[in-house]
């Protein structure tokens, strides 16, 4: 594939919710323009951009996939996103990399959940927006009820710039309302033919909007339109680029993915009204030196300044990395300075990317996207640069992990293999997080939702061969005491040679300086413990405070003093009061009404205003305290509470059935509280049992 200029590249992220259509989408849009002779279907798992085997088996987007097309002297990148909730990183850090998003709709079920999300994710982003109807050749599609619902959710900015010419099962063109022509036919034999008679008034009507909303974006035009004068198609055409470009006008198209109709007109709008990099303009950073601000022109004399935006770990080729040049050129066999971790970076092929069939180029330009194998440093939304003019460009804002999993090996001797594995893993997706509680003794695993989990353990087994189960966390409980008691032992053993003599008094109380855990207080006079044994007294607390006394769980928040005790010439040893102070800690702590503590959660849930009743009678199922609700963005409102973890694992996906996906949260530690008795009870036996099973 040759090198194209800046202003003949367009790059685009095919957006949607789960199931409208994409992939299809983006397979016919490859076969129309001859990038493919063979299309595929993702029900039968032979399309290009579903390649992967969790794709195949499940039927779903689970990773962006890159394909270019080329169509009318033009290079365009299509980049396939997943549908589903759990995938939103992939959809975040596509767009961070595209002037366009392509947003597809299914013509029967119109506007859904994830249609309003991924053009929240898109206006974020900066991006411009075209939207299609795709399907409009099933059984009930519905043009008219899909447009309405568009207008309803996105407003007026929403335009159609086609009408379908039929539908279900008689769609068979598109009337092309600048254009005012039919065009009609399937992937590769479209036929130009008059506006339909029945569709003419419609046609004018809507041309004469399109007029209104390019004079809009141009001042010259503007003045024009509101003299009385015709705009010609050639002032339309620029005023609606320039509308598009701004995001004050965002084209609706028809197509259908499987049979044909509109997908060539489709690629002719993606060409004529969507963005280029150089419409974009400079790329704006920081130089990692001084910090300040510095830009990128996407010029090819310029320094090199490529964005990554997607790492993939194959057990045989190694990590690959996807890229985005926004200024410069990168070559195979050259040196690269990745700006963000100051490190040199040997760059062997470099490779253009369709699906995942791999084609080795010269170059990759300004505008363009890439692929290069095996760098040794660099991870998602590291910038590759020039050494002597870095810049480090920006990473997208990444949704924190909402849901976690205890990982635990099938097989005795697979935790370094399952460490390792999950470790690469989490290098290919910012969305997930890998952790060591030293509490509970497990590895946490967290992604965005259950399919997200279950689709790492799938890779995990087929790129690094090992197989793991997962479970719910165990909460990090902790344990104190709400009394004051005095507890005493004298350890002694009598054996064939030396025995083992220490005897402690100690007391124990509630230390209610939240800055500390424990203090140990030394209150021995005239000797009664030698000096060189009060450090071993502490030494044996400290141990079994990390071991627990009721439930097995750390304790805090103890004061001991070490008040009296004795000792043997002969017999006392730091091992024997070590013992002594150990067994009088447990004692005095059941004697100091014990209690089991838990953690809480300071939670933000955002969610539209109609949904507040029910998430605030869920939390407070859940044990929540309900702190406060305030407006947020989009007709949002958000409800702060403080939550137990105990109750919180399975949140995102309660919350994700109440507000059928329109709903978030976030969760972060704030404090640890007492368990009320009746929860606390069954924790403390089942524990109990446990340590009398070992």
């Amino acid at each position: 594939m040759r090198r194209y200029p800046v202003d003949r590249l367009r790059n685009l992220a095919l957006v949607a919710h789960g199931g409208a259509g994409k992939t299809s989408l983006a397979e016919a849009m490859l076969y129309a323009a001859g990038a493919i002779e063979r299309l595929g279907r993702t029900d039968e798992g032979n399309t290009v951009m579903d390649w992967e085997p969790e794709e195949i088996r499940r039927r779903v987007s689970i990773s962006t996939s890159v394909a270019p097309v080329e169509w009318r002297d033009h290079k365009l990148n299509l980049l396939d996103t997943p549908g589903y909730f759990d995938f939103v990183g992939e959809v975040k850090a596509a767009l961070r990399v595209v002037e366009s998003a392509l947003i597809v709709v299914d013509a029967v079920a119109g506007v859904e959940v994830g249609t309003e999300l991924v053009w929240r994710h898109a206006a974020e982003a900066g991006v411009a927006r075209a939207v299609v109807v795709s399907r409009m050749d099933r059984e009930n599609a519905n043009w008219s009820k899909a447009l309405a619902g568009l207008e309803e959710a996105f407003g007026r900015a929403v335009l159609p710039i086609q009408i379908p010419i039929g539908q279900e099962a008689g769609f068979r063109g598109v009337v092309d309302v600048l254009g005012q022509r039919a065009l009609v036919g399937g992937l590769r034999d479209v036929k130009e033919e008059p506006v339909p008679a029945e569709l003419e008034s419609q046609v004018a009507e809507l041309r004469e909007r399109i007029a209104e909303a390019a004079a809009e974006a141009d001042d010259e035009l503007t003045l024009k339109y509101l003299e009385g004068e015709p705009l010609t198609d050639e002032e339309i055409r620029r005023g609606l680029r320039a509308a598009v470009a701004a995001g004050k006008v965002v084209p609706v198209l028809c197509a259908s993915g499987v049979k044909g109709p509109g997908v060539r007109a489709l690629l002719d709008v993606i060409v004529d009204f969507l963005p280029s990099p150089a419409d974009a303009g400079a790329a704006v950073g920081r130089d990692p030196r001084t910090d300040r601000e510095v830009r990128r022109e996407p010029r090819e004399d310029g320094p090199l300044a490529a964005l990554v935006f997607k790492t993939i770990s194959d057990p045989f080729v190694g990590r690959m990395t996807l890229f985005r040049v926004y200024s410069g050129v990168l070559r195979p066999d050259s040196q690269v300075y990745n700006a963000s971790r100051g490190k040199t970076e040997r760059v062997g092929s470099v490779y253009s990317l369709r699906g995942k069939q791999q084609e080795a180029v010269s170059e990759v330009g300004p505008g363009d996207i890439g692929m290069v194998a095996k760098l040794q440093f660099t991870g998602t939304f590291d910038t590759l640069a020039d050494e002597q003019n870095p810049v480090v460009l920006p990473a997208p804002p990444m949704p924190e992990p909402v849901y976690s999993v205890a990982v635990h090996p099938r097989s005795r001797g697979d935790e370094e293999k399952i460490s390792s594995g999950l470790q690469r893993l989490a290098e290919e997706d910012p969305t997930v997080k890998v952790e060591r509680n030293p509490v509970t003794a497990e590895t946490i695993v967290s992604g965005m939702g259950e399919m997200h989990v279950d689709v790492m353990m799938e890779r995990m087994k087929r790129k690094f061969g090992v197989e793991a189960t997962v479970t719910t966390p165990k909460v990090a409980y902790k344990e104190t005491i709400r009394g004051t008691a005095r507890a005493e032992h004298k350890h002694k053993k009598q054996t064939g040679g030396h025995g083992q003599y220490g005897h402690v008094i100690i007391e124990l109380e509630p230390l209610l300086d939240e800055g500390k855990d424990y203090e140990f207080v030394d209150k021995i006079v005239q000797g009664r413990v030698p000096q060189q044994y009060r450090p071993a007294v502490d030494k044996g607390i400290r141990e079994t405070m990390a071991e627990g006394v009721l439930a097995g769980y750390p304790v805090q928040g103890v004061r001991v003093t070490l008040l009296d005790g004795s000792y043997h010439e002969v017999d006392s040893s730091e091992m024997a009061f070590k013992i002594a102070a150990s067994q009088a800690f447990k004692k005095g702590f059941m004697s100091a009404r014990p209690i089991l503590l838990e953690p809480i959660l300071n939670v933000e849930v955002s969610v539209p205003e109609s949904y507040m009743g029910d998430i605030i009678g869920d939390l407070n199922k859940k044990r929540g305290r309900i702190l406060g609700m305030e407006p947020g963005p989009d007709g949002t409102q958000i409800i702060r509470a403080q939550v137990p973890q105990a109750e919180m694992f399975k949140y995102a996906i309660d919350l994700r059935s109440i507000t059928q996906g329109r709903g978030t949260f976030k969760a972060v530690f704030d404090h640890y509280e007492e368990v009320p008795a009746p929860i606390a009870q069954p924790i403390i036996e089942a524990a109990q049992k446990a340590a009398e099973a070992e």
